[in-house]
Protein backbone atom coordinates (compact mmCIF):
# COMPACT_ATOMS: atom_id res chain seq x y z
CA UNK A 1 0.00 0.00 0.00
CA UNK A 2 1.77 3.44 -1.05
CA UNK A 3 2.41 5.81 1.53
CA UNK A 4 -0.07 8.17 0.85
CA UNK A 5 -2.65 5.42 1.67
CA UNK A 6 -1.16 4.35 4.79
CA UNK A 7 -0.86 8.19 5.78
CA UNK A 8 -5.00 8.26 4.44
CA UNK A 9 -5.80 4.50 6.60
CA UNK A 10 -4.15 6.57 10.25
CA UNK A 11 -6.11 9.51 9.75
CA UNK A 12 -9.33 7.41 8.94
CA UNK A 13 -9.09 4.09 10.86
CA UNK A 14 -6.72 5.65 14.22
CA UNK A 15 -7.31 4.95 17.65
CA UNK A 16 -10.71 7.34 18.50
CA UNK A 17 -10.94 8.78 21.72
CA UNK A 18 -12.75 6.72 24.55
CA UNK A 19 -12.71 2.95 25.07
CA UNK A 20 -9.62 1.93 23.14
CA UNK A 21 -10.90 -1.19 21.16
CA UNK A 22 -7.47 -2.29 20.24
CA UNK A 23 -6.48 -2.91 23.39
CA UNK A 24 -9.72 -4.62 25.10
CA UNK A 25 -9.97 -7.08 22.15
CA UNK A 26 -6.85 -7.16 20.74
CA UNK A 27 -7.38 -5.42 17.40
CA UNK A 28 -4.28 -4.21 14.90
CA UNK A 29 -4.28 -2.32 11.94
CA UNK A 30 -3.64 -5.50 10.03
CA UNK A 31 -6.72 -7.06 11.04
CA UNK A 32 -8.87 -4.40 10.45
CA UNK A 33 -7.60 -3.66 7.15
CA UNK A 34 -8.49 -7.27 5.87
CA UNK A 35 -12.00 -6.99 7.53
CA UNK A 36 -12.79 -3.46 5.71
CA UNK A 37 -11.95 -5.15 2.33
CA UNK A 38 -14.28 -8.25 3.20
CA UNK A 39 -16.76 -5.24 3.78
CA UNK A 40 -16.12 -3.21 0.53
CA UNK A 41 -16.36 -6.30 -1.12
CA UNK A 42 -20.22 -7.32 -0.11
CA UNK A 43 -20.61 -3.66 -0.24
CA UNK A 44 -19.63 -3.49 -4.31
CA UNK A 45 -21.45 -6.56 -4.77
CA UNK A 46 -24.79 -5.28 -4.43
CA UNK A 47 -23.71 -1.97 -6.12
CA UNK A 48 -24.55 0.42 -3.16
CA UNK A 49 -22.30 3.10 -3.96
CA UNK A 50 -24.58 3.07 -7.27
CA UNK A 51 -28.17 3.23 -4.96
CA UNK A 52 -29.91 0.50 -3.01
CA UNK A 53 -33.79 -1.00 -2.82
CA UNK A 54 -34.59 -1.63 0.81
CA UNK A 55 -34.49 -5.10 -0.32
CA UNK A 56 -30.76 -5.33 -1.54
CA UNK A 57 -30.34 -3.04 2.33
CA UNK A 58 -31.11 -5.54 4.23
CA UNK A 59 -30.01 -7.99 2.27
CA UNK A 60 -26.88 -6.10 2.43
CA UNK A 61 -26.51 -5.67 6.21
CA UNK A 62 -27.49 -9.60 7.13
CA UNK A 63 -24.33 -10.12 4.82
CA UNK A 64 -21.91 -8.03 6.15
CA UNK A 65 -22.19 -9.57 9.51
CA UNK A 66 -23.94 -9.06 13.31
CA UNK A 67 -23.27 -5.55 13.79
CA UNK A 68 -24.73 -4.58 10.47
CA UNK A 69 -27.97 -6.16 11.79
CA UNK A 70 -27.29 -4.29 15.07
CA UNK A 71 -27.48 -0.83 13.05
CA UNK A 72 -29.93 -1.98 10.65
CA UNK A 73 -32.19 -2.71 13.95
CA UNK A 74 -31.16 0.41 15.15
CA UNK A 75 -31.82 2.36 11.98
CA UNK A 76 -35.35 0.80 11.42
CA UNK A 77 -36.74 3.25 14.46
CA UNK A 78 -34.87 6.37 13.17
CA UNK A 79 -37.83 8.21 10.55
CA UNK A 80 -35.20 11.19 10.44
CA UNK A 81 -32.45 9.44 8.71
CA UNK A 82 -34.13 6.95 6.57
CA UNK A 83 -36.98 6.86 4.42
CA UNK A 84 -40.30 4.80 5.73
CA UNK A 85 -39.56 1.99 3.16
CA UNK A 86 -36.26 1.18 4.30
CA UNK A 87 -37.54 1.33 7.95
CA UNK A 88 -39.50 -0.95 6.85
CA UNK A 89 -37.76 -3.49 5.57
CA UNK A 90 -35.21 -2.99 7.99
CA UNK A 91 -37.64 -4.05 10.65
CA UNK A 92 -37.46 -7.93 9.40
CA UNK A 93 -33.61 -7.55 10.87
CA UNK A 94 -34.97 -8.91 14.27
CA UNK A 95 -36.32 -11.96 12.77
CA UNK A 96 -33.97 -15.48 13.56
CA UNK A 97 -30.93 -16.16 11.59
CA UNK A 98 -29.58 -19.58 9.94
CA UNK A 99 -28.25 -21.96 13.28
CA UNK A 100 -24.95 -22.57 13.77
CA UNK A 101 -24.58 -26.18 13.85
CA UNK A 102 -24.84 -28.17 16.87
CA UNK A 103 -21.48 -29.32 17.35
CA UNK A 104 -19.84 -26.15 16.79
CA UNK A 105 -21.99 -25.00 20.08
CA UNK A 106 -20.59 -27.54 21.95
CA UNK A 107 -17.03 -26.79 20.68
CA UNK A 108 -17.81 -22.86 22.30
CA UNK A 109 -18.79 -24.59 25.59
CA UNK A 110 -15.94 -26.64 26.10
CA UNK A 111 -13.61 -23.41 25.16
CA UNK A 112 -15.48 -21.64 27.96
CA UNK A 113 -15.88 -24.41 30.65
CA UNK A 114 -14.20 -27.58 29.68
CA UNK A 115 -14.84 -30.78 28.17
CA UNK A 116 -15.55 -31.90 32.11
CA UNK A 117 -16.89 -29.12 33.63
CA UNK A 118 -19.07 -28.69 30.78
CA UNK A 119 -20.40 -32.43 31.01
CA UNK A 120 -20.51 -32.17 35.58
CA UNK A 121 -22.93 -29.13 34.41
CA UNK A 122 -25.50 -30.52 31.89
CA UNK A 123 -26.80 -33.58 31.96
CA UNK A 124 -28.15 -33.49 28.96
CA UNK A 125 -28.21 -30.43 26.17
CA UNK A 126 -31.02 -30.21 23.26
CA UNK A 127 -29.29 -30.51 19.87
CA UNK A 128 -32.08 -27.78 18.33
CA UNK A 129 -32.24 -24.44 18.98
CA UNK A 130 -34.33 -22.51 20.76
CA UNK A 131 -33.57 -19.47 18.60
CA UNK A 132 -30.90 -18.80 16.99
CA UNK A 133 -29.48 -14.86 16.21
CA UNK A 134 -26.90 -12.83 15.31
CA UNK A 135 -25.06 -12.56 18.27
CA UNK A 136 -26.02 -15.87 19.88
CA UNK A 137 -27.83 -19.05 20.34
CA UNK A 138 -30.13 -21.19 22.62
CA UNK A 139 -30.64 -24.33 23.27
CA UNK A 140 -32.35 -26.70 26.13
CA UNK A 141 -30.46 -28.08 28.93
CA UNK A 142 -30.52 -30.38 31.97
CA UNK A 143 -28.84 -29.28 35.05
CA UNK A 144 -27.12 -32.72 36.29
CA UNK A 145 -27.43 -31.30 39.89
CA UNK A 146 -31.11 -30.61 40.07
CA UNK A 147 -32.56 -31.82 37.05
CA UNK A 148 -33.53 -28.11 36.77
CA UNK A 149 -34.52 -27.39 32.76
CA UNK A 150 -32.90 -24.45 31.92
CA UNK A 151 -31.84 -21.94 28.13
CA UNK A 152 -28.71 -21.95 27.49
CA UNK A 153 -27.72 -18.77 25.82
CA UNK A 154 -24.11 -19.31 24.00
CA UNK A 155 -22.52 -16.76 21.89
CA UNK A 156 -21.35 -17.21 18.01
CA UNK A 157 -17.58 -17.83 18.08
CA UNK A 158 -15.35 -14.91 17.39
CA UNK A 159 -18.39 -12.55 16.94
CA UNK A 160 -17.46 -10.16 19.57
CA UNK A 161 -14.40 -9.51 17.91
CA UNK A 162 -15.79 -9.61 14.59
CA UNK A 163 -18.14 -6.36 16.32
CA UNK A 164 -15.59 -4.27 17.80
CA UNK A 165 -13.78 -4.25 14.92
CA UNK A 166 -16.35 -2.94 12.98
CA UNK A 167 -17.97 -0.89 15.06
CA UNK A 168 -14.59 0.42 15.81
CA UNK A 169 -14.25 1.38 11.83
CA UNK A 170 -17.42 3.26 12.25
CA UNK A 171 -16.24 5.27 15.32
CA UNK A 172 -13.57 6.49 13.15
CA UNK A 173 -15.25 6.72 10.26
CA UNK A 174 -17.82 9.42 11.90
CA UNK A 175 -15.19 11.02 13.69
CA UNK A 176 -13.04 11.81 10.07
CA UNK A 177 -16.92 12.54 8.79
CA UNK A 178 -17.43 15.37 11.01
CA UNK A 179 -14.66 17.23 10.21
CA UNK A 180 -16.70 17.31 6.57
CA UNK A 181 -20.30 17.75 7.34
CA UNK A 182 -20.24 20.72 9.78
CA UNK A 183 -23.16 21.52 11.24
CA UNK A 184 -24.84 20.09 7.81
CA UNK A 185 -25.93 16.88 9.47
CA UNK A 186 -29.15 15.75 10.39
CA UNK A 187 -28.29 13.67 13.23
CA UNK A 188 -24.73 13.14 15.30
CA UNK A 189 -23.09 10.61 13.60
CA UNK A 190 -20.39 9.85 16.59
CA UNK A 191 -23.79 9.76 19.06
CA UNK A 192 -25.04 7.34 16.79
CA UNK A 193 -21.83 4.98 16.69
CA UNK A 194 -21.28 5.64 20.43
CA UNK A 195 -24.85 4.48 21.18
CA UNK A 196 -24.23 1.08 19.18
CA UNK A 197 -20.94 0.91 20.88
CA UNK A 198 -22.32 0.89 24.18
CA UNK A 199 -25.02 -1.48 23.13
CA UNK A 200 -22.22 -3.86 21.92
CA UNK A 201 -20.92 -3.47 25.14
CA UNK A 202 -23.66 -4.62 27.50
CA UNK A 203 -25.44 -7.32 25.07
CA UNK A 204 -21.87 -8.87 24.26
CA UNK A 205 -21.56 -9.35 28.24
CA UNK A 206 -23.55 -12.33 29.07
CA UNK A 207 -22.39 -11.58 32.75
CA UNK A 208 -24.30 -7.99 32.27
CA UNK A 209 -27.53 -9.84 31.02
CA UNK A 210 -27.50 -12.32 34.28
CA UNK A 211 -27.33 -9.13 36.61
CA UNK A 212 -30.00 -7.39 34.66
CA UNK A 213 -32.06 -10.87 34.73
CA UNK A 214 -31.49 -10.59 38.87
CA UNK A 215 -32.33 -7.09 38.97
CA UNK A 216 -35.29 -6.92 36.66
CA UNK A 217 -36.65 -9.73 38.62
CA UNK A 218 -36.14 -7.86 42.26
CA UNK A 219 -38.02 -4.25 40.81
CA UNK A 220 -40.91 -6.31 39.39
CA UNK A 221 -41.33 -8.96 42.31
CA UNK A 222 -44.88 -7.52 43.11
CA UNK A 223 -46.36 -7.69 39.53
CA UNK A 224 -48.38 -10.55 39.60
CA UNK A 225 -48.91 -10.85 35.83
CA UNK A 226 -45.39 -10.89 35.20
CA UNK A 227 -42.69 -13.63 35.22
CA UNK A 228 -39.36 -12.68 35.74
CA UNK A 229 -36.86 -15.60 34.35
CA UNK A 230 -34.08 -16.83 36.96
CA UNK A 231 -30.59 -16.75 36.35
CA UNK A 232 -27.43 -18.98 37.28
CA UNK A 233 -24.92 -17.12 37.70
CA UNK A 234 -22.51 -19.42 38.83
CA UNK A 235 -22.32 -20.61 35.55
CA UNK A 236 -22.65 -17.52 33.72
CA UNK A 237 -19.61 -16.30 31.71
CA UNK A 238 -19.23 -13.46 29.16
CA UNK A 239 -20.12 -16.03 26.46
CA UNK A 240 -22.46 -18.05 28.14
CA UNK A 241 -25.86 -17.15 29.76
CA UNK A 242 -28.00 -19.81 31.73
CA UNK A 243 -31.29 -19.32 32.76
CA UNK A 244 -34.83 -20.44 33.89
CA UNK A 245 -36.47 -22.57 30.80
CA UNK A 246 -39.97 -21.17 29.89
CA UNK A 247 -41.84 -22.69 27.28
CA UNK A 248 -44.45 -20.27 26.62
CA UNK A 249 -46.79 -18.68 23.14
CA UNK A 250 -44.69 -16.04 21.37
CA UNK A 251 -47.12 -12.78 21.43
CA UNK A 252 -46.03 -13.38 17.89
CA UNK A 253 -48.80 -16.25 17.62
CA UNK A 254 -52.01 -14.44 18.47
CA UNK A 255 -54.10 -17.16 16.76
CA UNK A 256 -52.43 -19.96 19.18
CA UNK A 257 -52.94 -17.26 22.32
CA UNK A 258 -56.79 -16.61 21.34
CA UNK A 259 -57.15 -20.89 21.04
CA UNK A 260 -55.65 -21.01 24.05
CA UNK A 261 -58.26 -18.53 25.92
CA UNK A 262 -56.08 -15.86 25.92
CA UNK A 263 -57.73 -11.68 25.88
CA UNK A 264 -55.50 -9.76 23.18
CA UNK A 265 -56.32 -6.58 24.68
CA UNK A 266 -55.97 -7.74 28.15
CA UNK A 267 -52.27 -8.81 27.06
CA UNK A 268 -51.64 -5.58 25.50
CA UNK A 269 -53.05 -3.12 27.84
CA UNK A 270 -51.25 -5.08 31.16
CA UNK A 271 -47.91 -4.56 28.52
CA UNK A 272 -48.30 -1.11 28.57
CA UNK A 273 -49.13 -0.22 32.08
CA UNK A 274 -46.15 -2.52 33.02
CA UNK A 275 -43.73 -1.07 30.72
CA UNK A 276 -44.91 2.84 31.49
CA UNK A 277 -44.03 1.38 35.10
CA UNK A 278 -40.53 0.44 33.62
CA UNK A 279 -39.49 3.83 31.83
CA UNK A 280 -41.61 6.56 35.03
CA UNK A 281 -40.83 4.56 37.99
CA UNK A 282 -38.34 1.95 37.85
CA UNK A 283 -36.03 4.00 35.74
CA UNK A 284 -35.00 0.34 34.34
CA UNK A 285 -36.85 -0.88 31.07
CA UNK A 286 -36.29 -3.62 28.02
CA UNK A 287 -35.12 -1.35 25.29
CA UNK A 288 -36.16 -4.08 22.39
CA UNK A 289 -39.64 -5.31 23.25
CA UNK A 290 -39.98 -6.56 19.79
CA UNK A 291 -42.50 -9.88 19.73
CA UNK A 292 -40.00 -12.35 19.52
CA UNK A 293 -38.72 -11.03 22.82
CA UNK A 294 -41.78 -11.51 24.77
CA UNK A 295 -43.98 -14.77 25.61
CA UNK A 296 -47.11 -15.70 27.35
CA UNK A 297 -47.28 -18.73 30.28
CA UNK A 298 -49.71 -19.31 32.57
CA UNK A 299 -51.40 -16.20 32.11
CA UNK A 300 -48.17 -14.24 32.74
CA UNK A 301 -45.79 -12.25 30.47
CA UNK A 302 -42.69 -13.40 29.82
CA UNK A 303 -39.59 -10.83 28.98
CA UNK A 304 -37.17 -12.74 26.93
CA UNK A 305 -33.31 -11.54 25.67
CA UNK A 306 -32.38 -8.64 28.72
CA UNK A 307 -28.89 -8.05 27.77
CA UNK A 308 -30.10 -4.67 25.87
CA UNK A 309 -31.51 -2.51 29.05
CA UNK A 310 -32.26 1.25 28.88
CA UNK A 311 -31.96 3.22 32.12
CA UNK A 312 -33.14 6.67 33.16
CA UNK A 313 -31.68 8.77 36.06
CA UNK A 314 -34.28 10.17 38.70
CA UNK A 315 -34.00 13.21 37.53
CA UNK A 316 -34.68 12.06 33.61
CA UNK A 317 -37.63 10.34 34.30
CA UNK A 318 -39.11 13.65 35.88
CA UNK A 319 -38.04 15.30 32.88
CA UNK A 320 -39.11 12.96 30.51
CA UNK A 321 -42.74 12.75 32.61
CA UNK A 322 -43.16 16.40 32.30
CA UNK A 323 -42.43 16.21 28.44
CA UNK A 324 -45.38 13.77 28.20
CA UNK A 325 -47.31 15.70 30.73
CA UNK A 326 -46.57 18.64 28.45
CA UNK A 327 -47.30 17.11 25.23
CA UNK A 328 -51.00 15.68 27.36
CA UNK A 329 -51.63 19.68 28.14
CA UNK A 330 -50.52 20.82 24.97
CA UNK A 331 -48.75 23.24 26.16
CA UNK A 332 -45.76 24.47 24.71
CA UNK A 333 -44.39 26.62 27.12
CA UNK A 334 -44.67 23.65 29.99
CA UNK A 335 -42.98 21.68 26.68
CA UNK A 336 -40.40 23.93 26.41
CA UNK A 337 -39.24 24.16 30.19
CA UNK A 338 -39.13 20.85 30.55
CA UNK A 339 -36.93 20.54 27.00
CA UNK A 340 -34.78 22.64 28.23
CA UNK A 341 -34.48 20.87 31.93
CA UNK A 342 -33.96 17.68 29.97
CA UNK A 343 -30.76 19.49 27.87
CA UNK A 344 -27.30 17.79 28.72
CA UNK A 345 -25.46 21.22 26.71
CA UNK A 346 -25.62 24.13 24.79
CA UNK A 347 -26.46 28.04 25.96
CA UNK A 348 -29.52 28.48 27.14
CA UNK A 349 -28.85 32.28 27.26
CA UNK A 350 -28.62 31.94 23.29
CA UNK A 351 -32.17 29.76 22.85
CA UNK A 352 -34.57 32.16 20.21
CA UNK A 353 -37.79 31.52 22.72
CA UNK A 354 -40.06 32.47 19.94
CA UNK A 355 -38.89 30.43 17.73
CA UNK A 356 -38.69 27.36 19.56
CA UNK A 357 -42.37 27.94 20.89
CA UNK A 358 -43.82 28.29 17.60
CA UNK A 359 -42.08 25.06 16.65
CA UNK A 360 -43.11 23.39 19.58
CA UNK A 361 -46.95 24.69 19.22
CA UNK A 362 -46.68 23.02 15.50
CA UNK A 363 -45.14 19.66 17.12
CA UNK A 364 -48.29 19.53 19.40
CA UNK A 365 -50.63 20.29 17.04
CA UNK A 366 -49.34 17.29 15.07
CA UNK A 367 -49.11 14.92 17.37
CA UNK A 368 -50.88 15.46 20.85
CA UNK A 369 -54.34 14.44 19.93
CA UNK A 370 -53.44 11.33 17.46
CA UNK A 371 -54.57 7.95 17.60
CA UNK A 372 -51.80 5.26 17.03
CA UNK A 373 -52.76 4.93 13.34
CA UNK A 374 -51.55 7.96 13.04
CA UNK A 375 -48.50 8.82 15.04
CA UNK A 376 -45.41 7.81 15.09
CA UNK A 377 -43.10 7.94 18.41
CA UNK A 378 -40.21 7.95 16.82
CA UNK A 379 -41.04 10.79 14.42
CA UNK A 380 -42.71 13.11 17.89
CA UNK A 381 -39.26 12.80 19.12
CA UNK A 382 -36.95 13.18 16.24
CA UNK A 383 -39.23 16.33 15.52
CA UNK A 384 -38.14 17.23 19.19
CA UNK A 385 -34.84 16.15 18.84
CA UNK A 386 -34.46 18.69 15.65
CA UNK A 387 -36.11 21.36 17.38
CA UNK A 388 -34.01 21.37 20.14
CA UNK A 389 -30.74 21.07 17.93
CA UNK A 390 -31.84 24.39 15.79
CA UNK A 391 -31.63 25.92 19.09
CA UNK A 392 -27.67 24.09 19.45
CA UNK A 393 -29.36 22.32 22.48
CA UNK A 394 -28.73 18.38 23.10
CA UNK A 395 -31.18 16.21 24.43
CA UNK A 396 -29.61 12.86 26.55
CA UNK A 397 -28.58 9.75 24.84
CA UNK A 398 -30.92 7.63 26.95
CA UNK A 399 -33.84 9.72 24.92
CA UNK A 400 -32.82 7.56 21.98
CA UNK A 401 -33.63 4.40 23.82
CA UNK A 402 -36.98 5.55 25.21
CA UNK A 403 -37.94 6.26 21.31
CA UNK A 404 -36.77 2.95 20.10
CA UNK A 405 -38.48 1.22 23.16
CA UNK A 406 -41.68 2.53 22.31
CA UNK A 407 -41.81 2.50 18.42
CA UNK A 408 -40.91 -1.35 18.89
CA UNK A 409 -43.76 -1.51 21.74
CA UNK A 410 -46.07 0.49 19.38
CA UNK A 411 -45.24 -2.25 16.63
CA UNK A 412 -45.36 -5.01 19.01
CA UNK A 413 -49.38 -3.86 19.87
CA UNK A 414 -50.47 -3.41 16.57
CA UNK A 415 -52.48 -6.73 16.97
CA UNK A 416 -53.75 -6.20 20.72
CA UNK A 417 -54.51 -3.00 21.41
CA UNK A 418 -56.88 -1.80 18.61
CA UNK A 419 -55.69 2.34 18.21
CA UNK A 420 -54.22 4.05 21.47
CA UNK A 421 -52.68 7.29 21.87
CA UNK A 422 -49.14 6.52 23.65
CA UNK A 423 -49.48 10.06 25.43
CA UNK A 424 -52.91 8.76 26.77
CA UNK A 425 -51.51 5.92 27.92
CA UNK A 426 -48.55 7.47 30.23
CA UNK A 427 -50.69 10.47 31.63
CA UNK A 428 -53.63 7.95 32.75
CA UNK A 429 -50.44 5.49 34.35
CA UNK A 430 -49.34 8.74 35.51
CA UNK A 431 -52.85 9.60 37.43
CA UNK A 432 -52.89 6.13 38.44
CA UNK A 433 -49.75 5.63 40.10
CA UNK A 434 -49.80 9.21 41.95
CA UNK A 435 -50.85 9.17 45.76
CA UNK A 436 -51.33 12.16 47.34
CA UNK A 437 -47.86 11.78 48.96
CA UNK A 438 -46.53 11.49 45.66
CA UNK A 439 -47.83 14.64 43.90
CA UNK A 440 -46.17 16.29 47.48
CA UNK A 441 -42.96 14.72 46.79
CA UNK A 442 -42.81 15.39 42.78
CA UNK A 443 -44.07 18.76 43.96
CA UNK A 444 -41.42 19.28 46.35
CA UNK A 445 -38.79 18.09 44.16
CA UNK A 446 -40.16 20.54 41.05
CA UNK A 447 -39.72 23.30 43.87
CA UNK A 448 -36.10 21.86 44.33
CA UNK A 449 -35.22 22.63 40.30
CA UNK A 450 -36.52 25.45 40.22
CA UNK A 451 -34.92 27.01 43.48
CA UNK A 452 -31.54 25.69 42.19
CA UNK A 453 -32.34 27.24 38.60
CA UNK A 454 -32.71 30.50 40.07
CA UNK A 455 -30.07 29.96 42.45
CA UNK A 456 -27.90 28.97 39.84
CA UNK A 457 -29.00 32.13 37.58
CA UNK A 458 -28.50 34.64 40.69
CA UNK A 459 -24.98 33.22 41.52
CA UNK A 460 -24.65 34.49 38.06
CA UNK A 461 -25.97 37.74 38.62
CA UNK A 462 -23.48 38.08 41.86
CA UNK A 463 -20.58 37.75 40.45
CA UNK A 464 -21.63 40.55 37.83
CA UNK A 465 -22.37 42.47 40.79
CA UNK A 466 -18.94 41.94 42.50
CA UNK A 467 -17.65 43.37 39.25
CA UNK A 468 -19.58 46.22 39.45
CA UNK A 469 -18.53 46.57 43.53
CA UNK A 470 -15.36 46.62 42.46
CA UNK A 471 -15.58 49.09 39.89
CA UNK A 472 -17.87 51.17 42.18
CA UNK A 473 -14.93 51.28 44.68
CA UNK A 474 -12.70 52.50 41.87
CA UNK A 475 -14.89 55.24 41.24
CA UNK A 476 -15.80 53.72 37.73
CA UNK A 477 -19.71 54.27 38.08
CA UNK A 478 -19.50 57.52 40.02
CA UNK A 479 -21.74 59.43 37.08
CA UNK A 480 -24.15 56.53 36.67
CA UNK A 481 -24.84 56.91 40.51
CA UNK A 482 -25.16 60.37 41.02
CA UNK A 483 -27.42 60.79 38.19
CA UNK A 484 -29.40 58.27 40.10
CA UNK A 485 -29.45 59.91 43.05
CA UNK A 486 -30.34 57.49 45.16
CA UNK A 487 -29.04 54.69 47.16
CA UNK A 488 -32.10 52.52 46.04
CA UNK A 489 -30.23 50.29 43.23
CA UNK A 490 -28.31 48.83 46.03
CA UNK A 491 -30.90 48.35 48.72
CA UNK A 492 -32.37 45.97 45.64
CA UNK A 493 -29.21 44.75 45.09
CA UNK A 494 -29.56 43.78 49.23
CA UNK A 495 -32.52 41.91 48.94
CA UNK A 496 -31.99 39.90 45.67
CA UNK A 497 -28.31 38.37 47.60
CA UNK A 498 -30.60 38.03 50.49
CA UNK A 499 -33.70 36.36 48.73
CA UNK A 500 -30.88 34.13 46.94
CA UNK A 501 -29.22 33.40 50.62
CA UNK A 502 -32.88 32.22 51.70
CA UNK A 503 -33.74 30.65 48.79
CA UNK A 504 -30.34 28.24 48.98
CA UNK A 505 -30.96 27.28 52.72
CA UNK A 506 -34.62 26.64 51.42
CA UNK A 507 -33.36 24.34 48.55
CA UNK A 508 -30.77 22.33 51.21
CA UNK A 509 -33.24 21.98 53.74
CA UNK A 510 -35.46 20.30 51.18
CA UNK A 511 -32.93 18.09 49.95
CA UNK A 512 -32.29 17.08 53.55
CA UNK A 513 -35.30 15.95 54.20
CA UNK A 514 -35.79 13.93 51.01
CA UNK A 515 -32.83 12.13 51.59
CA UNK A 516 -33.43 11.25 54.69
CA UNK A 517 -36.98 10.20 54.29
CA UNK A 518 -36.31 6.43 53.43
CA UNK A 519 -35.82 6.43 57.72
CA UNK A 520 -38.34 3.71 58.97
CA UNK A 521 -39.06 4.89 62.62
CA UNK A 522 -40.76 7.17 64.00
CA UNK A 523 -43.05 8.59 61.51
CA UNK A 524 -45.42 11.57 61.49
CA UNK A 525 -48.38 11.45 59.17
CA UNK A 526 -46.75 8.76 56.73
CA UNK A 527 -42.95 9.97 57.04
CA UNK A 528 -40.65 9.94 59.19
CA UNK A 529 -40.23 12.55 61.99
CA UNK A 530 -36.79 14.26 61.04
CA UNK A 531 -37.81 14.29 57.14
CA UNK A 532 -41.53 15.86 57.92
CA UNK A 533 -40.02 18.12 59.89
CA UNK A 534 -37.14 19.21 57.19
CA UNK A 535 -40.56 19.53 54.73
CA UNK A 536 -42.36 21.66 57.58
CA UNK A 537 -39.34 23.86 57.51
CA UNK A 538 -38.68 24.19 54.01
CA UNK A 539 -41.93 24.96 53.25
CA UNK A 540 -42.33 27.59 55.91
CA UNK A 541 -38.98 29.16 54.40
CA UNK A 542 -40.69 28.78 50.71
CA UNK A 543 -43.92 30.95 52.36
CA UNK A 544 -41.58 33.73 53.69
CA UNK A 545 -39.57 34.14 50.63
CA UNK A 546 -42.92 34.49 48.59
CA UNK A 547 -44.64 37.06 51.22
CA UNK A 548 -41.56 38.86 50.80
CA UNK A 549 -41.53 39.05 47.14
CA UNK A 550 -45.48 40.13 47.40
CA UNK A 551 -44.38 42.75 50.23
CA UNK A 552 -42.04 44.43 47.88
CA UNK A 553 -43.55 43.73 44.66
CA UNK A 554 -45.25 47.03 44.28
CA UNK A 555 -42.13 48.64 44.95
CA UNK A 556 -40.45 46.54 41.81
CA UNK A 557 -38.34 44.70 44.64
Amino acid sequence: MPTSGNNLFRRVFGTPSGVSPQKQFGLTRRSRFARLRELLSIVRRYHAFQGITPIEMRSMLEELGPSFIKIGQTLSTRSEILPPAYCEELSKLQMDCDPLPFDEVLSALDTIYGKERREQIFSEIDPTPLGSASLAQVHRAVLRESGELVAIKVQRPGVRITMAQDIDMMRSLAKYAQRFMKGNQIVDLRDVVEELWQTFLEETDFDKEAQNLAEFAELNKDVAFLHCLKPYPQYCTEEVLVMEYVDGISIRDTQKLVKHGYDLAEIGEKLLDNYATQILDDGFFHADPHPGNIEIKDGCIVYLDLGNMGRLTPDERASFTRIIVAVGHESSTMLEDALIGFSVGGDINAIDHPRLLSTLDRIIDRYASAEMDEIDIGAFLTDITNAMRECKLELPSCLTAVARGLVTLEGTLINFVGSFNMVDVINGHLSREKTPMDEFKQMTRDLIISLDRSARGLARATEYIGDVTHMLSRGQLKVNMEMLSSQEPLGKLSRIINRLTLGMITAGTLVSAALVSTISEPTVAGLPVLSFTGYCVGIGLTLWIIIDIIRHGGNNA
